[in-house]
């Protein structure tokens, strides 16, 4: 599973003899409950609110521009991961012993990045959306034409995601460990999974580079340009929150996902060439990668006046004149990233 992964990289099952730390680790009670508990709040916090989301934004707003599509993709991934963690959480209260068999492991180990790396590669796709629709808006105009370029763009999104984690869905991640009488699932991985050091190497610095790294640097280019852009332009409250808006993006992209993955290309490389291990800190930092998950319905729609007022007239809170309803329709056409 994603929230153990890169604890040790052993030849096989049978042969090797865990050392005392990596016992230790799958022994450590207080640490698998304690993980457990934050799944089990992100994974009530994620199903309801990216279900309210994904219904808001397929039966509720229109037009679908841009980044509603990828905000949908966006949601849909998240939804993914939410019906994936319990199978996380129950492996662990179970002292990481793994039930359901490889193939299952791998499909939920596959779940867990894909997650991850297309919630980061969607997070992207929608700041060059932002900087095309406020920076570059003569190049932002045919609606038709953006829509097809937004669902292209998702699925090479999923294609690029799925060739990096090639390797995951073609080796059998689980691992007996005698000792404990129990079967890890992605807490261990075997040597051959790839046929050498180089391979591993390449294998986790496409993960790091071209999965994090890269959409990292064009989401921070992108956003920075749009603050410049709306501050030197326009002082109107709703430029204001797309500046906040812009703000907080940053900074959950670099709470969420940087942690996560400079700790692991750090533990990996430790691990690979120094046999040492970083793997504590590693499996903590998931703790901040999957909130994520449970936050983008937040950042994304109620930090938005418009999405929060749909909200309330949805859940009668609060009614909207149909001309209000227009007005809000017509600054969503004309201001996609709100």
């Amino acid at each position: 599973m994603r929230g153990h992964s890169y604890a040790n990289m052993t030849r096989n099952s049978s042969s090797i003899k865990l050392d005392n730390a990596t016992l230790a680790l799958f022994q450590d009670v207080n640490t698998s409950i304690a993980i457990s508990v934050i799944y089990m709040l992100v994974t009530a916090i994620n199903l309801i609110g990216n279900g309210l989301s994904m219904w808001l934004l397929v039966f509720r707003t229109s037009p679908k521009t841009p980044s509603i599509i990828f905000m949908i993709n966006l949601t849909l991934t998240d939804l993914a991961l939410g019906t994936a963690l319990p199978f996380q959480i129950s492996y662990q209260l179970q002292g990481y012993n793994w039930k359901l068999g490889p193939s299952m492991c791998s499909l939920l180990t596959l779940v867990f990045y894909t997650n991850m790396y297309c919630s980061i590669l969607t997070m992207m796709a929608i700041s060059i959306d932002r900087y095309l629709g406020i920076v570059r808006p003569m190049m932002f105009r045919e609606t038709r034409g953006r829509k097809s370029i937004a669902v292209i763009g998702c699925l090479l999104m999923w294609g690029l995601v799925l060739a990096v984690l090639y390797p995951l869905m073609t080796t059998d991640l689980t691992f007996d460990v005698p000792e404990l009488e129990i079967t890890t699932c992605f807490d261990m991985l075997k040597a051959n999974m790839l046929p050498s050091t180089s391979a591993w190497a390449a294998f986790l610095f496409s993960m790091v580079f071209f999965l994090f790294l890269v959409p990292f640097c064009v989401t921070t280019f992108c956003y920075v340009r749009v603050i410049r852009k709306l501050a030197r332009d326009s002082k109107t409250a709703q430029k204001s929150r797309a500046i906040r808006l812009a703000f907080i993006v940053l900074l959950v992209f670099t709470v969420c996902f940087a942690p996560n993955n400079i700790l692991l290309f750090a533990h990996s490389v430790l691990r690979l060439f120094y046999k040492k291990s970083l793997y504590m800190a590693y499996k903590l930092s998931l703790c901040f990668s999957c909130l994520n998950s449970c936050l983008d319905p937040f950042i994304y729609y109620f930090a938005s006046k418009d999405f929060r007022q749909k909200v309330r007239a949805i859940m009668n809170l609060h009614s909207l004149s149909s001309a209000d309803s227009m007005k809000l329709e017509h600054k969503e056409s004309l201001y996609s990233a709100h």
